[in-house]
């Protein structure tokens, strides 16, 4: 079974996010902001993350460059999940290293897709 690891500040958005992925076949684990992902990934890295962009204690685009860092022994495929839709923070995640992006709200729909982007659907 693949993993997701959702990183977000809002409950409801990791609740609603883990129930689609969940109907995904995924296996779920959740994230209040980047320092909490990162100790996770840590731990143990999921296939991909479903980052937000604006967070307390480390925001998602902080998450990424500490990422980056790490000696883990595969890289997650990172899915940038936030309401910034400008080109410049999309160019900014992209930079960082995101693998795709997806605007909130999204559904089962768009997610599905997305994920089959970065080859984890």
């Amino acid at each position: 079974m693949k993993t997701c690891l959702v990183v977000d500040d809002s409950k409801v958005i990791r609740k609603v996010a883990r129930h689609i992925l969940e109907t995904l076949d995924f296996s779920v684990e959740e994230a209040c902001d980047g320092q909490e992902a990162l100790h996770s990934c840590l731990a143990g890295a999921p296939d991909v993350i479903l980052l937000d962009w604006n967070m307390p204690v480390m925001s998602g685009i902080e998450f990424l460059r500490e990422l980056g860092h790490t000696t883990l022994p595969h890289r997650p495929k990172i899915v940038f999940c936030t309401t910034e839709n400008g080109t410049a923070h999309i160019r900014a995640a992209i930079d960082a290293g995101a693998d795709e992006y997806v605007m909130k709200p999204f559904d089962r729909d768009t997610l599905e897709s997305k994920l089959q982007l970065v080859g984890v659907a």
